[in-house]
């Protein structure tokens, strides 16, 4: 649902805004202000802790969908959607700081180097720092793992599999650089509270030989 709703946020922020820096920090702002919305109906951001369920496993997937769990989920969505429409357009509507044109997203980076268009650097930038800043699952990744799934599906090369030797290979040499870690505040080591927190931190070389493999993938 978050993810989902930050691409939709950067494709909007993408609309209102001509200077590609402006509309990343609109999106990491938006996305920031859906996140806290969301986080009022719901006790985390992370779909495992959610649904108590490890998608990796198997047998636990297979629980996940017997039991009902999954209808959860679409009880969830529906109660937070009227708050989402809100949150987005609240955080739509935030002033952006006066240096803005400077803002720079973890994810959005990932994005340049795959050669994406300019919308879609933007469409990911809420990505950033764990997604709005929540320090959650890396953004960076994230982005990666769209842009690739992109790409496959326009060349119709896409299929659904639990396993999937391309992404195997993406996470396996993600993990070596992130010293196995997933959650972006566990590889920075940190939490960002603002977009110009984030912006330094990679002007500053923070996350750039994991940013330079992703973008090698």
């Amino acid at each position: 649902m978050l993810w989902g709703s930050a691409m939709a946020l950067g494709t909007e922020a993408y609309r209102r805004r001509n200077d590609q820096g402006e509309a990343i920090a609109l999106a990491i702002n938006a996305t920031k202000h859906i996140v806290e919305s969301f986080l009022t109906k719901s006790i985390s951001t992370e779909c495992e802790e959610i649904t108590e369920t490890d998608f990796n496993s198997k047998l636990s997937l297979a629980k996940y969908m017997l039991t009902g769990k999954m209808f959860g989920c679409f009880n969830l969505a529906a109660k937070w959607a009227p708050d989402a429409i809100a949150a987005a357009h609240e955080g739509l509507d935030i002033e952006l700081p006066l240096n803005a044109k400077e803002t720079k997203s973890c994810a959005s980076e990932v994005i340049k180097k795959l050669g994406g268009s300019d919308e879609e650097v933007v469409m990911v930038a809420g990505f950033a720092g764990g997604i709005g800043l929540r320090g959650s699952g890396c953004g960076a990744l994230g982005a990666a793992m769209w842009k690739i799934t992109l790409e496959l599906v326009k060349k119709g090369k896409w299929k659904y599999s639990t396993s999937n030797p391309t992404f195997d290979k993406i996470i396996e040499k993600f993990y070596e650089v992130s010293d196995y870690k997933m959650e972006c505040s566990e590889i920075c080591g940190r939490y960002f509270k603002t977009i110009d927190e984030h912006t330094e931190y990679i002007n500053n070389g923070g996350c750039s030989k994991l940013i330079n493999v992703l973008a090698q993938s």
